[in-house]
């Protein structure tokens, strides 16, 4: 499959709206019919022929890659199998290979008791081996130490100087500390020092490490949503020495399969979309569906959450235009009464509500049953969960109307405990549960809906990081002050410096969800890596403090290569 022209794509909109005096209006959306028109490049019979040398693949490689490692314990070294691993989840294809992973990563789990005591084999001298095993098993939910990191320090408690030379060991070792948790300060160290190594080796190394360290340093692997990471390494895996053709074949026939998937999805939405945005005549509120999805796929790409991404998507794009109609437009008296029918949610509760919201309001009742006709009879349960969680952030948003109108400026602690959960992240993790197969179990639902800490600190990332770029970008006339703005008065401080330490706590909460998975219920970590999947993409959305939300050209370029340009047969 060529490449697409850039030249196809619908011009970005460099419309200026930020400025001293606030938001004036939103862009209007990027790319028109672009996704509703645009014709995928793979027929109905080329999808059909690559299924089927997919499946013929994923039989091979489970009797032969995975074959080896089920024949008896320590038949795969610790090195082989993490690598493996990384690497399947790298190229995006470990779905296909779930329970075979979580049984290799058992074995690495039980062969590690000889690596931290210190003795054992030649991997634990090797740091790109340390920090691979230690990086993934945290991921996966499993408690690794962080002494094991000891030996890789002199005498003088400082990570070795001779280790500066090794890219792909300091490359290791940085994405790996960033699985710390509150309080290592042997990571915030290790972080530190690979970094500073790494960034001057930029510009000076071979591809595709070259390529691969740029990305780290933008934002760690750990948190790079998965399918921008398979978007690069897909055409990166070949570059590498003893790679495995028949694992990159499937990576590339698995990639471009869930890449027509998405075609497809967006131009359902697209067209979903268009019909309801045209219905609600709500021209302040943001058109970004195609933005939306992007999220929405940085959360689940995998074929099999089909249904999860189409059910998100739309509640998302729902909740976005809630959120706008508080935030930017109605009047304290509206916002009241808004809140009061959605808190009813009932078709007869339309006659309170002003004219202009009528549509939009039972819009949202009847797609919220459209949900609920769709799922199953014994999932029809999951809808209640959601709407619980969708009335939550109405009241949320109304307390920050009423700060707004009554011009009161909050403390900065009473600033978050409202705003982390007006962010929405509150509500979409509950949300991105109502279409995810058998993992959404009902006591998944009742341990999102009561806001756990995974969830609290994904609330504060997203409060933070907005708050950044609110304040770098310029925000709307009725935003209600920023968490760096509450913060800067508090304290005394420049915004610059509070931007620095607003930045820190995003850090924290980053740590304080890795601490929650780990310690957590396994049998609800699924439903948890899903809150943290949601919570990657926001390094995307606010990278460098933009808001790719708000200011949807900056994202364009992602969008193109995500789902139009990238990997090829």
């Amino acid at each position: 499959m060529a490449a697409t022209s850039e030249a196809a794509f619908p011009p970005a909109n460099n419309v200026e709206i930020a400025g001293a005096a606030g938001l004036t209006g939103f862009e209007p959306c990027a790319w028109g019919d672009f996704f509703i028109t645009y014709a995928p490049p793979l027929s109905q019979e080329s999808e059909e022929a690559m299924r089927g040398r997919a499946g013929e693949l994923k039989g091979e490689l489970r009797r032969r890659v995975f074959g080896e490692a089920a024949g008896g314990e320590g038949a795969m070294s610790v090195a082989d199998t993490v690598t493996l691993v990384d690497t399947l989840e790298r190229l995006g294809i470990d779905n296909h290979f779930r329970e075979e992973i979580d049984a290799a990563l058992r074995r690495v789990v039980i062969s590690s008791e000889s690596l931290d005591s210190g003795s054992g084999s030649k991997d634990d001298s090797d740091l790109r081996v340390v920090a691979l095993r230690f990086r993934l098993l945290r991921q996966h939910g499993f408690w690794v130490p962080a002494d094991v990191f000891d030996r890789f320090r002199d005498d003088t408690g400082s990570f070795s100087a001779s280790l500066s030379s090794d890219p792909a060991s300091l490359l290791s070792l940085y994405n790996a500390a960033h699985m710390a948790i509150p309080g290592e300060l042997v990571l915030d160290e290790a972080i530190s020092f690979s970094r500073r190594h790494l960034q001057a080796m930029k510009g000076k190394l071979a591809s595709p490490m070259e390529e691969q360290v740029s990305r780290a340093l933008d934002i760690p692997l750990p948190r790079l949503p998965k399918r921008l990471e398979t978007m690069h390494y897909v055409v990166e895996y070949e570059k590498e020495e003893g790679h495995d053709p028949m694992v990159l074949e499937l990576a590339r026939l698995d990639f471009n399969l869930v890449r027509s998937l998405h075609l497809k999805e967006l131009r359902a939405l697209s067209l979903w979309w268009k019909e309801l945005y045209g219905d609600v005549k709500l021209s302040y509120a943001r058109d970004r569906l195609v933005e939306n999805y992007f999220w929405t796929c940085g959360v689940f790409h995998e074929e099999e959450y089909s249904r999860a991404r189409m059910l998100f998507a739309k509640t998302f794009g729902l909740l976005s235009l809630m959120d706008d109609t508080y935030d930017v437009y109605a009047t304290l008296e509206e916002c009241h009464i808004l809140n009061e029918a959605i808190q009813r949610w009932d078709e007869s509760a339309v006659s309170t509500l002003p004219e202009y919201i009528k549509t939009f309001y039972i819009n949202l009742v009847r797609n919220f049953q459209g949900f609920e006709d769709s799922l199953q009879p014994e999932e029809k349960y999951r809808v209640s969960y959601a709407k619980k969680a969708f009335k939550l952030s109405s009241k949320y948003y109304l307390d920050e109307a009423k700060w707004c109108s009554e011009k009161y400026a909050p403390s900065f602690k009473e600033h978050v405990e409202v705003s982390v959960m007006s962010s929405g992240f509150p509500t979409l993790a509950v949300v991105l549960l109502m279409g995810a197969g058998d993992l959404a179990t009902k006591e998944a639902f009742d341990w999102a809906i009561d806001v756990p800490g995974v969830v609290s600190a994904s609330g504060e990332v997203a409060r933070f990081l907005n708050d950044i770029a609110s304040y770098k970008k310029g925000k709307n006339k009725k935003d209600v002050a920023s968490a760096v703005e509450c913060y800067a008065r508090e304290h005394g401080v420049s915004g610059e410096e509070a931007v620095a330490v607003i930045s820190g706590m995003a850090e924290h909460a980053w740590r304080t969800i890795n601490w929650s998975c780990m310690k957590m219920d396994r049998t609800l970590l699924p439903a948890a890596q899903l809150v943290v999947n949601l919570t990657k993409t926001l390094e995307v959305i606010y990278l460098g403090g933009r808001d790719a939300y708000t200011f949807a050209g900056d994202l364009k370029d992602l969008v193109v290569s995500l789902f139009l340009n990238g990997p090829t047969i």
